[in-house]
């Protein structure tokens, strides 16, 4: 076989690469390459270099895929987070942040009054399951009802609920917000109960679990839900005004009830 030149090869590279659907192989071989040479690397080592430049960038690519796809309402990251106004879950999310609690198929639960940075933290915690290879999927409590209570109209929840299991993190945000009807509930247990023990939930809420009973319209319902959802869990209270309230002039928002009364006051 005839010597190559050093032109053949890379162009015999680039037809590789192409055939392998690796583009930047070609790019990365050629940058690697005088350094490989004036290193004096091995054989093994050049092409471990090259390999891994692959895998770095295509990982990059699919998670900026799965953040596109998750629905977020906005791009949010733990790095921007106010530290100083929540100190107390600083220490907790960053032990979440190594993405641990997926592959043991944990919950985070977020509690605090409106304004603390629930959804911010739900939704850095989702950037960082899609950057470890996991696909996420994002929508309000009432946005998953809905979502649920169509495929149950046309008969296809059971499919639902398993398709939803092959996502590595649901998160769902503002639970408490809107009261559910019994049967909304039940729909809402149901997706909570498909992924106990399979796959992650993050939730966020206004309330706290003793209040959920009333969000529920069911007292037993809400208990076996919260049972399910805390078994395997981290629970964050986040504390404090809402930072939209900042320079506002207002202190504080109402209080928040977790009771209803027959009458008004």
């Amino acid at each position: 076989m005839a010597t190559k030149t050093p032109s053949d090869a890379v162009k015999h590279i680039h037809y590789l690469a192409t055939a392998l659907k690796a583009p930047r192989i070609t790019e990365a071989a050629a940058r690697l390459a005088d350094q490989a040479r004036d290193a004096g690397w091995t054989h093994e080592d050049y092409l471990a270099a090259v390999l891994e430049r692959e895998v770095s960038a295509r990982n990059a690519s699919g998670a900026e895929l799965r953040i596109r796809a998750a629905g977020f309402p906005a791009r949010k990251m733990l790095e921007d987070f106010d530290w100083d106004a929540q100190p107390a879950v600083r220490q907790q999310l960053g032990s979440l942040a190594s993405g641990g609690f997926l592959t043991e198929a944990r919950n985070v639960v977020l509690l605090g009054p409106p304004g603390t940075g629930k959804t911010h933290l739900a939704t850095a915690l989702g950037i960082v399951a899609a950057r470890h290879g996991h696909r996420v999927l994002f929508a309000t409590a009432t946005d998953w009802v809905t979502r649920l209570t169509d495929a149950h109209r046309q008969g296809r929840l059971p499919q639902e609920l398993a398709r939803l299991r092959r996502y590595g993190l649901v998160i769902v945000d503002e639970v408490g917000y809107l009261p559910f009807e019994q049967d909304a509930a039940n729909l809402f247990f149901q997706l909570v109960s498909s992924r106990y023990e399979h796959a992650s939930l993050v939730l966020t809420s206004n309330l706290p679990f003793s209040g959920w009973g009333g969000v529920f319209g069911d007292q037993a319902v809400a208990a076996a839900m919260i049972d399910r959802i805390v078994h395997h869990a981290d629970v964050l209270t986040l504390k404090g005004a809402s930072y939209r309230l900042r320079g506002r002039g207002v202190d504080s928002l109402p209080s928040i009830r977790t009771t209803t009364d027959d009458g008004p006051n």
